[in-house]
């Protein structure tokens, strides 16, 4: 087990650094990774439960039991390589662009939560650029089910661009990725940050302990789905069609309110949440773990003068 216990005072805020931007991207890195390491398998049950047919399984523990059965305990892990090739990129766009929108949103490093919030949404708003096709081609490994025609990501990411290029094939699903980060993201953050002060008050002039940022990073990631979980299963959906979204509605996002009315259409309310235990669940170990990560890596590189 490591021998750090707690986040020790950083010298001087990343913000009035001139190389903030690369100690954001840096760290983010280290956070992604963590994040996917620590959640794939719940984000594989989550996205199943998203996507599969109705009446496919009974509830996630079905999930789980049929999918480790019939295909393997790895099966859990289908699609992380998606997400872990690219989240050096999206997860370093994601908290570089919350290090640029806090200081676009206010000079002074001590935000607001509600400042916090407006910060956390801009970054997600850029941050659906990366995250639409990463996300894209996981989910299209996570709905491969063993199956004779079941293909590896270089497989899949080639035949979504022969088959429909650019627009419907790599970036599908963008609009509803980008109209999902914005609330999420507001939510991941204000969740983190008003948890990381109401410790820091509590253990003050105490460092705040490392089981601390933690929770704070739970409490975030709960906050990302409570914020907008209907939006993902609409997402998951679009991204996981066998045909992309009406012809035309692309450039306006009209498929979102397609995707939605379809959605109630076969189950009801009730099934804009389908998969939300195993994301709750998920949420606590992952971002847990992604802001402890880069709450550690930015602190060490600051402290030893790496950048």
């Amino acid at each position: 087990m490591s021998e750090v216990t707690s986040i020790q005072p950083i010298p001087e805020p990343p913000s009035k650094r001139k190389n903030a931007n690369a100690i954001e991207l840096i760290s983010g890195s280290v956070g992604g990774a963590s994040q996917v390491l620590s959640g794939q398998p719940l984000d594989t049950l989550k996205t199943r439960a998203q996507t599969a047919p109705k009446g496919q399984f009974k509830n996630t523990l079905d999930i789980f039991t049929t999918t480790v059965r019939n295909e393997g305990f790895l099966a859990l892990y289908k699609g992380m390589l998606s997400p872990l090739l690219g989240v050096a990129a999206v997860n370093s766009l994601l908290f570089t662009a919350y290090g640029a929108s806090r200081r676009i949103v206010s000079p002074y490093p001590d935000l607001s939560i509600p400042q916090v919030a407006t910060a956390g949404a801009m970054a997600g708003a850029a941050n659906a650029i990366l995250a639409s096709p990463v996300e894209m081609f996981k989910i299209r490994m996570q709905g491969q089910y063993g199956g004779a025609g079941d293909k590896k990501l270089s497989g899949v990411v080639g035949d979504m661009w022969k088959e429909y290029g650019f627009r419907n094939g790599i970036m599908r699903g963008y609009w509803i990725t980008f109209v999902r980060e914005i609330p999420a993201y507001a939510g991941f953050y204000a969740g983190y940050e008003t948890s990381k002060r109401w410790f820091a008050k509590h253990y003050a002039p105490n460092p705040v302990p490392i089981w601390a940022l933690l929770t704070s990073g739970a409490i975030g990631g709960v906050s990302y789905w409570i914020a907008c979980y209907p939006l993902d299963v609409i997402k998951s959906r679009v991204q996981l069609s066998k045909t992309p979204p009406l012809k035309g509605h692309w450039l306006s996002g009209g498929y979102i309110a397609h995707e939605f009315r379809a959605i109630l259409q076969e189950g009801g309310a009730r099934a804009l949440f389908r998969g939300l235990t195993p994301s709750l669940l998920r949420a606590v170990p992952a971002a847990g773990a992604t802001f402890a990560a880069y709450e550690v890596a930015k602190e060490y590189i600051i402290n030893h003068n790496l950048l």
